[in-house]
């Protein structure tokens, strides 16, 4: 599908930090705050805010007013999520189509966040897939070098980045309440290779997907064209969210794609570092590893029937861990199977 050419912001202009799901700046004002500063030093950007940004009650017409009024000022060059949640997908109906398309502008977000991208790419827009300004940019000691890195790119630079294991990996920081939250890291562990499988081959398309949990909501709800063939060539995200669902249902969300006709039509399909613990679950080392060793043979052997032409890579971290790539959503994205290689286009 063609897809619109959006044009970069530059320093000095406005983005707006939006809550299209979960007002999460309400219960982390201080963390909120760190990533407005932190979002201006790093790219320059001026950070607007919307008055549904620090609301938590309000409702889906309200939080898509904020997104339709951000979309529809020339002055806003990007607009960014400030978390995820779970209701995104009753704020989709009331968006405004005809201001989006008037002037394109690239969204960043992930998680519940699948929906807006997801509803942008069906109107010809692309965006980012990634990116938390309470997660990415406000916790911690300061913002991941490889986040920073994509986060100027798909704002200000469009370069073409090599997408690189950072070699280490949280699942999840300080409670947003707590002053460590602001300057300290979560538990971090060493990370392990990549795996790759399906042919020796460079694969080079659009990406489409997201949180999977989420995509099944989409379709769902009927939000994705009724051509899988719309995918064709294409490179396929998937990701898993703090839920921790089990490789099982991993494996049956997969399995329901692969019936809708979307792992066959795709040439590539990248599948994310998954998330094994969260604030009130840790479990052992040696089962964080099992988590993941059974996410990814699931994966693999899930995607192999549907399409054994695929090339497939599993642990690269776009999702919900940290460190994070932000990747092009619409955008390019090379997966060079011969020298085991991603490259992402930001332009």
């Amino acid at each position: 599908m063609d897809l619109a050419v959006v044009p970069k912001a530059r320093p000095g202009d406005k983005v707006a930090v939006l809550s299209p799901s979960f007002a999460v700046p309400a219960v982390g004002p201080a963390v909120h705050e760190q990533a407005l500063r932190r979002l201006t030093a790093t790219t320059g950007l001026v950070p607007v805010e919307y008055p549904t940004t620090r609301r938590l009650d309000a409702s889906s017409r309200d939080r898509a007013a904020d997104l339709n009024a951000a979309f529809a000022d020339p002055e806003i060059r990007a607009v960014l999520a400030t978390a995820g949640g779970e209701d995104q997908i009753t704020v989709i109906p009331h968006l405004d189509t005809a201001a989006v398309r008037a002037d394109p502008k690239p969204f960043l977000g992930y998680s519940d966040n699948t929906n807006l991208l997801n509803w942008l790419w069906t109107h010809g827009v692309p965006g980012f897939y990634g990116g938390s300004t309470q997660v990415h940019l406000g916790a911690g000691p300061g913002i991941d070098p490889v986040h920073e890195q994509s986060l100027r790119a798909a704002l200000l630079t469009g370069e073409r980045l090599e997408i690189v294991e950072p070699g280490e990996s949280e699942d999840f920081g300080h409670d947003w309440a707590d002053p460590r939250a602001l300057t300290e890291h979560g538990e971090r562990e060493p990370t392990e290779p990549w795996t790759w499988a399906g042919p020796t081959r460079s694969v080079t398309g659009r990406t489409w997907g997201g949180c999977v949990e989420v995509l099944q909501w989409i379709l769902t709800a009927g939000r994705f064209p009724h051509d899988p063939d719309m995918l064709a060539g294409g490179v396929l995200l998937l990701e898993t969210s703090e839920e921790l669902i089990p490789a099982r249902d991993f494996g049956w969300i997969l399995r329901a794609l692969g019936e809708r006709g979307i792992l066959g039509a795709v040439d590539a399909v990248l599948v994310a570092r998954p998330p094994t613990s969260d604030l009130t679950r840790r479990p052992s080392a040696d089962e964080r590893r099992a988590h993941r060793r059974a996410q990814c043979e699931t994966a693999i052997a899930t995607i192999e029937r549907y399409n054994a032409d695929a090339v497939v890579v599993v642990g690269p971290p776009f999702g919900h861990t940290r460190p994070q790539w932000i990747l092009p959503y619409g955008g390019l994205v090379t997966v060079d199977g011969v020298g085991r290689r991603i490259v992402a286009d930001y332009s």
